[in-house]
């Protein structure tokens, strides 16, 4: 794909969605932090409701710690994989007390020292709560950036690097959100709704519909 497709993608992408940002429901570094860690093989609106009544009863640092594991695991026993996301929530919580006065730090070698905090984390962090230029590839990204031929890869650091090195300046602060939002809702795994896509025409799919 030339430069200049990859622009006019950005450009329509853009265009339908002049600020995007995350489906998931927090207001402040430290309830994204939360929340990122929870959407783990899991749904946006499942995390949501989980935190809808943890961010009521704890939504601080010192709160999560109080509460400890066995005081977490009630509010997010409907998301999968709860056990070890609720050790590493609070251990996370208990780390940024001690070494970053309870606030998230926003630097990427800081976050992915955090427990349950990895590279994908750490960008979409970064990137929503600190306004930096990172992208997270999550499955969507992914599935987008190779069908379209937007950005080719073999691994999702694969896709990053490559996705960092041709989405124009311009459009690299929200290019996560747009690609992640039009792989969940357009670009789709098992049937892309192509002829509802902004972008077929300069899109590389070889099967796409017609």
């Amino acid at each position: 794909m030339n430069a200049q497709h990859r622009k006019n993608i950005f450009q329509r992408l853009r265009a339908q969605n002049p600020a995007p940002t995350t489906e998931l429901k927090y207001r402040s570094a430290f309830e994204l932090m939360v929340a990122v860690i929870l959407s783990a093989q899991a749904t946006d609106v499942s995390v949501n409701k989980a935190t809808r009544e943890l961010f009521k009863a704890a939504n601080t640092p010192e709160q999560i710690a109080r509460l400890g594991v066995r005081g977490l695991k009630p509010f997010i026993k409907s998301i999968g994989l709860y056990n070890n996301k609720a050790k590493h929530i609070v251990a996370a919580a208990r780390m940024l007390i001690d070494r970053h006065d309870g606030r998230v730090p926003d630097t990427r070698q800081a976050l992915e020292a955090l427990p349950g905090v990895g590279r994908k984390t750490a960008n979409v962090i970064l990137n929503t709560a600190f306004e930096q230029a990172t992208i997270a590839v999550d499955t969507h990204i992914f599935r987008v950036a190779n069908r379209t031929g937007l950005a080719a890869g073999k691994t999702p650091l694969a896709v990053e690097k490559r996705l960092l090195q041709v989405v124009p300046d311009e459009y690299q602060r929200h290019a996560h959100h747009w690609l992640i939002l039009h792989g969940r809702y357009t670009c789709t795994a098992r049937k892309p709704r192509c002829r509802d896509c902004v972008i077929n025409d300069l899109c590389e799919y070889r099967e796409k519909a017609a």
